[in-house]
């Protein structure tokens, strides 16, 4: 069966942008492959360091919004990434054939740097991250890895890696992995720009019914609606991107006919999203709460353990790299 690899950075409860995007495409796929999906918490310390404190309560809430929402640690393996530290060894291995140059003309390299500032990214472990993620693909023997258009660059990183390491031992040591790409839904923030933690327009989760009413309230919608008798365009809202997560289809074309006429206007457009997303996320959110007050010890070991199981496929590949290296000299 084919391997898929994915993982997540440790930022804490996801919201509706990270569950209708990546996680659902996670469950998705673990009914068709071999799935790895680990929280990529060495990751989360290349930029956010001075933050570590903050990764054990966020990896936590994270696994915690995975298993509510349908991920199943029973048909994918869930891992911890710094509980496997055969990633840290291979890591250290790929570093030694990568040029620096090479690692500075990241596409995202630059623009990262623009938006966190040096001060969170002058450091051996943000220039070095592309290298420490092929690790983390590689080392599985993935086949895929699920992404979107925009991500494709960053998988031909790993693929180059990976055809300068086999050339350089002479053997067919990795595989090169090939992009799943996926058509993640774009879902706007309650401020009309991007869903994002970072920007505070989020619907998480774990926000109760009330809180993610009155969020949806304070929605933008579109501009072109100044007034209740102004017609509108539905498809370049953001109350109606989630009308077509949350609400039946033939709803969605008479609220999108409604919008264009001005039959409907957006307060009342907002109270049926309301309705259905709550409805919706209801068995969800009851299943998280359950978790938190239950299961989290049980959790905690359950991640330790198929860590472990992690560990043993990762450690298999690493003594082939090591062998193909050393020659087991010693």
């Amino acid at each position: 069966m084919a391997i898929v690899l994915s993982g997540m950075r440790p930022t804490g409860k996801l919201h509706l942008g990270n569950l209708y995007g990546a996680l659902q495409n996670w469950i998705n796929l673990q009914d068709k492959y071999k799935c790895y999906y680990f929280v990529a918490d060495w990751h989360a310390l290349t930029t956010g360091f001075s933050e570590s404190k903050e990764i054990y309560n966020n990896t936590l809430e994270m696994i915690m919004d995975w298993l509510a929402f349908g991920l199943d640690p029973k048909k994918s393996t869930l891992f911890v990434q710094s509980l496997v530290k055969e990633h840290a060894e291979l890591f250290l291995l790929l570093s030694m054939i990568t040029p620096v140059g090479k690692l500075e003309r990241v596409p995202s390299y630059k623009d990262q740097i623009a938006q966190l500032g040096e001060s969170r990214t002058a450091n051996y472990g943000f220039l070095g991250y592309p290298v420490l993620m092929s690790a983390d693909i590689i080392i599985y023997k993935a086949n895929y890895v699920p992404v979107g258009i925009d991500q494709i660059a960053h998988l031909e990183f790993t693929r180059e890696i990976v055809r300068s390491f086999n050339n350089i031992v002479q053997k067919e040591v990795f595989i090169e992995p090939e992009p799943l790409l996926s058509e993640f839904p774009k879902i706007l923030g309650t401020d009309g720009r991007k869903m994002s933690k970072s920007y505070g327009n989020a619907i998480y989760l774990a926000d109760t019914e009330d809180e993610t009413a009155q969020k949806i309230k304070t929605m933008f919608t579109d501009p072109r609606r100044l007034r209740r008798t102004d017609p509108g365009v539905a498809k370049e809202c953001g109350v109606f991107m989630l009308h077509n997560i949350f609400t039946d289809k033939q709803t969605c074309n008479e609220i999108e006919s409604s919008c264009a006429n001005a039959s409907i206007g957006c307060t009342d457009c907002k109270k049926i999203l309301i309705k259905n997303l709550n409805e919706k996320l209801r068995p969800i959110r009851e299943k998280r709460k359950q978790l938190q007050e239950n299961k989290k010890n049980e959790i905690i070991e359950n991640i330790r353990e198929s860590s472990k199981i992690a560990s043993q496929a990762a450690k298999e590949t690493l003594n082939i790299a090591k062998e193909a290296i050393f020659n087991n000299y010693l």
